[in-house]
C-alpha cells in the first residue's frame, strides 16, 4: 500500500532530513551570532544587574528593574540571561546562541505537532501518506521565514521566541498525552504551559487553543474533552494563576500597557487593524521588514477602512470554519488567539505595532498555505516548498546584515519608516556614539519635530550640544524635555553634564543625585557623579559612587578609569593603579587610561612601566598633549638627554605657546652641547 511505504521511507529518513533541515537554518542564521547588542538589549542586559550572579534565585526571578522593561514579570526570560551572563559575561556569542538553539526547538516541535496532526483520524485518509513530508515542509518554511528574525537575532526578544517554544511544548505534549498511557505527558504539558506563563503574557490563550485542538482532532466534542480529560484542564487553568499574579507585579508594564495609558482601546484597535495588514503582508512577501513601527496610533477608522474590513471578514471566516471546515477554523483561531494578548483592545503603548508578535501566528499561516499549495498541486507542492524555504533562509541571512550595528539598523528603519519619531531619535543616538554630532542633532531635531510630547529627543539634543560646546542652548534642550517629564532620569543625567561642562559643579552634583534617586541601579549616572565630586573635590563621596557603578556594571572602563581618578585624589595609589589597569583591560585602546596609569606609577617609583604607557598613550592618540609632556620630563629627570629633547620638540610642535617646554629644551641642548665638549 502507498501510504505505509512513504511513511516507512520517510521515516528511514528523518535523520537525514532533520539534519539538513539544521544545516540550512545554521547558514540562514551564521551572521548573527557576533552582532551586537542594540536598543532594549542594553538596558535589559548590559544595564541590568539582576542578571550578573545566579544566586540568590529568587533575585534573578524578580529583578528590581523598570516595570517597564521587557525582563520585568518574566522571571525564565531573565532568568535565560542571567545564564548566558555566567557563560560569556558581556559577550554575545552564548545570548545569540540560545536564540538560535530555542528558535531551533520549535522549529522540530512544530514539524512533530503538524505531522502527527496530520495523522490524526479526521485526517489521516488525506493527509496520512503525506504528513511527514508537509510537516517538514512546514517546518521548514517558518524557521527560515525573514519575519523571524526580530524574535531571534534580537537577543531581548528571546521572549517571544521562548513563549513560541512553550507553547509548542504544550501543544505538541497534548497530543503525546492524548493516547492511552499518556499521563507523563499531560504532566509535561501543563509544565510546559506553566513555564510559558512565566516567560510571556501571549501565553494567556494556551489553554483554551488546547481545548479547541481537543475538539476539533482528538476527542470531538467539548463534552468529551472534558469528561476524557478534566483533571488536565483544571491544571492548564491553574497556570493562569501565575500569569494574572506576575501582570499585577508589572503594574501594567510600568505604565505602558492596559487600560490606563494614554492610548485609548479604541485608537488601539484601529492601529491593530493596520498592523494585522502589514503582518500578513509581510508574511506573503517580507520586503520591507521594519526594526520599529514607533509609537504612533490610527486617529480614526477613515485611515484602515480596508483593513479593518479585511479583519472582520477573516474573524467571521473563522468562527464559520469553527463550526463547518474544523481544522481550518483551528488555524484561524490559532493566528487570532496568539495575537490577542498584544494585538486587541489592550493597548501597549510602547509599541503599538512589532514584528515579532507574528513569530508563532506565523505558524498557522504557513500551515495554511502549505496545505493548500498540496490542494492545488499535489505532492509536487513539496519542491515549490523547499524553494520558498531556501529563498526564506537568504532573505534572513541578509536581514540579519542589518543588525550589525546601531547605525546601520536605525538607518534603515528611518528609510523604511520615516514618520517614527523614535527612529530618528535611535538613529541621533547611533550618531551621537560614532563622534558625530553635527548630523545626530539633525534627527534629534527630526524626532522633536515628529513628536513633540516626547521628552527623550530633546534631552538627548541637550547632551550632544554639550558635546558641540553650545552650552547655553543644551541646557535649554534639556530643560524642554524636564518640562515635559520632570521626573526623566536620563534628563537629569544629561543636565548635569551640561552643567558640570560650564564648570557648575554644585548643580552638576545635584542633578546626577536627582538621577540616581530616580534610578538607583543606573550605573552611568554613578559614574558622572562620581566625576562631579572628583571635580568638586569630594573624592571620598566619588569613591563610593565609582565603586557602586562598578557593582552594578562590573564591565565599565570608564568607571574604573574615573574610579582610578578619585583613588589617585585620594592618595590611595596602588588601588589606582588597579583599577586603571582593568581600564585597561577592558579597553586596551584607552589612551587617557595609559597616560594615569603611567602617572601612577611614576609616583609609585615604577618609571620604567610609566615610560611604556605614555609611549602607548601616544601611539594611540599622536596629539594627545599630557602623555608628550609627561614623558618629555620623566625622561630628562632620568637623564636620557637625546630622547628627552626629541620629546620637548614634539611637545612643542604640539604646542608652539608652552614656554615652560621652551625652556626645559633649551636647557637639555645647553646640557648636551657641553657634554659634547
Amino acid at each position: 500500500m502507498p501510504f505505509p511505504t512513504s511513511a516507512d521511507r520517510f521515516h528511514r529518513a528523518l535523520p537525514w532530513t532533520g539534519l539538513a533541515l539544521s544545516a540550512v537554518l545554521l547558514l540562514a542564521y551564521s551572521n548573527s551570532f557576533t552582532l551586537p547588542f542594540v536598543f532594549d538589549d542594553i538596558p535589559n542586559i548590559l544595564e541590568n544587574p539582576s542578571i550578573r550572579r545566579l544566586w540568590p534565585l529568587t533575585d534573578v526571578l524578580s529583578p528590581s528593574i523598570d516595570r517597564g522593561q521587557t525582563v520585568a514579570g518574566r522571571p525564565l526570560v531573565n532568568l535565560s540571561l542571567a545564564i548566558n551572563y555566567a557563560l560569556s559575561g558581556e559577550s554575545v556569542w552564548s545570548y545569540h546562541g540560545f536564540n538560535f538553539l530555542v528558535h531551533g526547538c520549535a522549529v522540530f516541535l512544530l514539524f512533530g505537532i503538524v505531522r502527527r496532526t496530520l495523522q490524526q483520524p479526521p485526517l489521516m485518509e488525506k493527509y496520512g501518506s503525506l504528513a511527514g513530508s508537509l510537516g517538514l515542509a512546514v517546518a521548514a518554511i517558518w524557521g527560515l521565514h525573514p519575519l523571524q528574525t526580530e524574535s531571534v537575532t534580537y537577543l531581548i526578544q528571546r521572549a517571544e521566541s521562548m513563549v513560541g517554544l512553550f507553547y509548542l511544548l504544550t501543544l505538541y505534549c497534548f497530543i503525546r498525552g492524548a493516547k492511552p498511557g499518556g499521563t507523563c505527558w499531560l504532566v509535561l504539558s501543563v509544565g510546559a504551559c506553566l513555564g510559558g506563563m512565566a516567560t510571556k503574557e501571549v501565553m494567556a490563550g494556551a489553554p483554551l487553543l488546547v481545548l479547541l485542538y481537543d475538539c476539533t482532532f482528538v476527542a470531538g466534542t467539548l463534552r468529551a474533552a472534558w469528561r476524557a480529560r478534566a483533571a488536565y484542564y483544571l491544571g492548564l487553568a491553574g497556570t493562569w494563576a501565575l500569569l494574572a499574579v506576575l501582570v499585577l507585579d508589572t503594574q501594567g508594564r510600568g505604565g505602558t500597557a492596559g487600560f490606563g495609558t494614554a492610548v485609548s482601546s479604541w485608537s488601539y484597535l484601529l492601529t491593530q487593524c493596520r498592523a494585522l495588514g502589514n503582518y500578513l503582508w509581510l508574511a506573503i512577501w517580507p520586503a520591507r521588514l521594519t526594526f520599529d513601527y514607533g509609537t504612533g496610533t490610527v486617529p480614526g477608522l477613515a485611515q484602515v477602512w480596508p483593513q479593518a474590513m479585511l479583519l472582520v471578514v477573516l474573524l467571521g471566516a473563522t468562527g464559520w470554519a469553527v463550526w463547518r471546515r474544523p481544522a481550518w477554523g483551528f488555524l484561524g483561531a490559532c493566528f487570532f488567539v496568539i495575537l490577542a494578548p498584544s494585538s486587541s483592545v489592550i493597548p501597549i503603548a510602547s509599541q503599538t505595532m512589532a514584528e515579532h508578535r507574528m513569530y508563532l501566528p506565523l505558524a498557522a499561516l504557513v500551515v495554511g498555505a502549505v496545505i493548500a499549495l498540496h490542494h492545488l498541486a499535489g505532492p509536487r507542492c513539496l519542491y515549490l516548498c523547499t524553494g520558498l524555504a531556501l529563498a526564506g533562509g537568504w532573505q534572513t541571512f541578509q536581514r540579519n546584515g542589518d543588525y550589525r550595528s546601531e547605525l546601520v539598523l536605525w538607518s534603515d528603519t528611518v528609510r523604511k519608516f520615516p514618520e517614527n519619531a523614535r527612529a530618528h531619535n535611535n538613529l541621533g543616538k547611533a550618531l551621537f556614539a560614532l563622534g558625530q554630532y553635527q548630523e545626530a542633532t539633525t534627527e534629534f531635531r527630526q524626532s522633536i519635530d515628529l513628536d513633540r510630547a516626547a521628552p527623550e529627543p530633546p534631552s538627548n539634543l541637550g547632551l550632544t550640544l554639550v558635546r558641540l560646546g553650545r552650552l547655553p542652548e543644551a541646557v535649554a534642550a534639556v530643560q524642554t524635555a524636564l518640562q515635559l517629564q520632570p521626573d526623566y532620569a536620563e534628563a537629569r543625567n544629561n543636565l548635569g553634564n551640561a552643567w558640570l561642562a560650564s564648570g557648575r559643579t554644585v548643580e552638576a552634583c545635584e542633578e546626577f543625585a536627582r538621577a540616581i534617586r530616580l534610578r538607583p541601579s543606573w550605573a552611568e549616572a554613578r559614574n558622572n557623579y562620581c566625576v562631579a565630586l572628583l571635580e568638586a573635590g569630594r573624592p571620598t563621596e566619588a569613591i563610593a559612587q565609582g565603586e557602586e557603578a562598578l557593582r552594578l556594571q562590573p564591565v565599565y572602563p570608564e568607571a574604573h578609569f574615573n574610579l582610578g581618578n578619585a583613588l589617585v585624589q585620594a592618595r590611595q595609589l596602588p588601588r589606582a593603579a588597579d583599577h586603571f589597569q582593568q581600564a585597561l583591560l577592558l579597553n586596551p585602546r584607552y589612551a587617557s587610561g595609559h597616560n594615569n596609569l603611567g602617572n601612577v606609577l611614576l609616583e609609585l617609583n615604577r618609571p620604567t612601566e610609566a615610560i611604556k604607557h605614555y609611549r602607548r598613550a601616544l601611539e594611540l592618540v599622536p596629539d594627545y598633549i599630557d602623555p608628550c609632556r609627561n614623558l618629555a620630563y620623566l625622561l630628562a629627570q632620568l637623564g636620557r638627554r637625546s630622547e628627552a629633547i626629541a620629546q620637548f620638540e614634539l611637545l612643542l610642535r604640539l604646542r608652539p605657546e608652552d614656554g615652560d617646554a621652551r625652556a626645559a629644551l633649551a636647557e637639555l641642548r645647553a646640557a648636551d652641547e657641553r657634554s659634547r665638549h
